[in-house]
């Protein structure tokens, strides 16, 4: 069993930056964390992740303006975003995948709100 718990959400300007955080705990092994992100009325959808041994997966409509890093001794992976758009507001979720048992969990979410 994993949990997650995330933090770093807000209301930011358009152009401006937010950093989340999510910590891991319980049962942790190696493993993929990242986040995805649903805005109203959509599907939920991929943003970035970063495996325990350092591969990095980035959606297209992100790359260039967000990095996702972790820290394997605290099990916390963070998500920097700059240059923020309108478009970026959604809820965003942690994720953990277990390499061992692919097992998949996910944080509560946390609200982006970017102003035009």
């Amino acid at each position: 069993q994993v949990q997650l718990v995330e933090s770093g959400g807000g209301l930011v300007q358009a152009g401006g930056s937010l950093r989340l955080s999510c910590a891991a705990s319980g049962s942790i092994s190696t493993n993929v964390m990242g986040w995805y992100r649903q805005a109203p009325g959509k599907q939920r959808e991929f943003v970035a992740t970063r495996s325990t041994f350092g591969s990095t997966n980035y959606a297209d409509s992100v790359k260039g303006r967000f990095t996702i890093s972790r820290d394997n001794a605290k099990n916390t992976v963070y998500l920097q975003m700059n240059s923020l758009k309108p478009e970026d507001t959604a809820v965003y979720y942690c994720y953990y995948r277990g390499y061992s048992d692919g097992t998949e969990y996910w944080g509560q979410g946390t609200q982006v709100t970017v102003a035009s």
